[in-house]
């Protein structure tokens, strides 16, 4: 909105303003205040509702330790979702293509979430359980959507690179389907299926992968904003022409207003910390985090950093691959533990680490990660 307006007043392009990296910017610091300064009114509507969380894990111990957080309102995800769709509206081109699939991804995961905690905050809990969607059932709207953006993603690269024709042929149609792999220079070309299925396991894993990291105070919004500083780096680099051939990246024409999206989600992540560190006032809930991680894998898809993700986002990797490893190896010991408590954040809490201690030696290591995942670019 005020993109398309800055330049109607101005009568043209404006150097500083059409850059994506200064709306970026601007977006993170609205988004940020934002999210601080509506956060006591929303806590206390939540409150209102009796949309109070109750904890409740399969371990003594845990359910011990984690008393205090008894009633604590959740669903708070909902300033995450109104602050990052303001903030993209205003300071992102609502007319760009990827913009506005960055929207859908908000939307539809966001309403997921929102689905899935109050059927958990009301149904369930008159019933005695604290039972939302099943698992398949978010699968399944989670795969819908990963379709989607692959479908139209795939199409809007063929269709780029129909308009920008046969002089740039070498390198434009390479940029919407390659595959980009830490440590070397070329990548390699998917063709439509394979395509297809790593935006479905991209959009869905990082999904659920930071729902998974949803469970300590200030642990999931933290790292999500040290990921999305990273990915609005590497958006603004894909964006560029100039800057991607330095680097050796795909060149994905008009992606660099991804980089609005990903400020959007920094500045929003952060806001939320001042009322989600510990000890919180509010809980995110899969309202937030859904939405969060769709928005991380689509931008990975977008630019071609899906593997690049896998070191960005080493946290979340961790998370879920702890989920995944206990679960099976339940399963095929029947009744053994490889951990003392999945995901892996509690299995920390329960060796002795407070709570405080294991969120900031985390955000320590996706500190870490991201430093490592941005040196990486340069050392093809």
């Amino acid at each position: 909105m005020f993109y398309h307006l800055f330049r109607l007043l101005l009568g043209g392009e404006h150097y500083a303003y059409e850059n994506p990296l200064f709306r970026a910017t601007l977006a993170a610091i609205f988004c940020f205040f934002a999210v601080v300064l509506a956060g006591p009114y929303v806590i206390r509507q939540l409150t209102r509702l009796k949309l109070g969380d109750r904890p409740e894990f399969d371990h003594a111990a845990l359910n011990e330790m984690t008393a205090d957080k008894y009633d604590v309102p959740t669903m708070g995800g909902v300033l995450i979702i109104a602050a990052l769709a303001m903030g993209i509206i205003a300071f992102g081109d609502i007319l760009n293509f990827y913009v506005q699939m960055g929207l859908l991804c908000l939307v539809w995961l966001g309403a997921l979430g929102a689905i899935d905690d109050w059927l958990k905050l009301t149904a369930g809990l008159k019933s005695g359980t604290r039972d939302g969607l099943r698992m398949y059932e978010k699968l399944l709207f989670q795969v819908g959507l990963g379709v989607l953006l692959g479908y139209f993603i795939y199409r809007h690269g063929q269709s780029n690179y129909a308009v920008i024709g046969p002089a740039n042929a070498p390198q434009e149609i390479e940029a919407y389907r390659v595959l980009m792999v830490p440590f070397y220079k070329q990548g390699w070309l998917l063709g439509t299926g394979i395509f297809m299925f790593l935006t479905v396991l991209v959009v869905a894993g990082t999904s659920n992968a930071v729902n998974f990291t949803d469970g300590l105070d200030g642990l999931a919004s933290g790292c999500v904003a040290v990921c999305s500083i990273v990915l609005m780096i590497l958006a603004y680099a894909a964006g560029s022409e100039e800057i991607a051939a330095k680097l050796l990246i795909p060149h994905v024409p008009r992606s660099g207003e991804l980089s609005v999206i990903a400020g959007s989600m920094m500045g929003s992540c952060l806001g939320f910390l001042w009322h989600n560190c510990h000890p919180a006032k509010v809980f995110m809930g899969d309202t937030g985090s859904l939405p969060l991680g769709g928005l991380i894998g689509y931008i990975a898809i977008v630019t071609r950093q899906e593997l690049m993700l896998l070191l960005v986002g080493g946290v979340f990797v961790a998370e879920a691959l702890s989920v995944i490893l206990q679960v099976g190896y339940f399963k095929l010991t029947r009744g053994k533990r490889l951990f003392l408590m999945a995901p892996i954040h509690h299995h920390f809490q329960l060796a002795g680490w407070s709570e405080v201690q294991t969120v900031v030696r985390f955000w320590l290591i996706a500190v870490m990660c991201a430093v490592f995942a941005l040196a990486t670019v340069k050392l093809r």
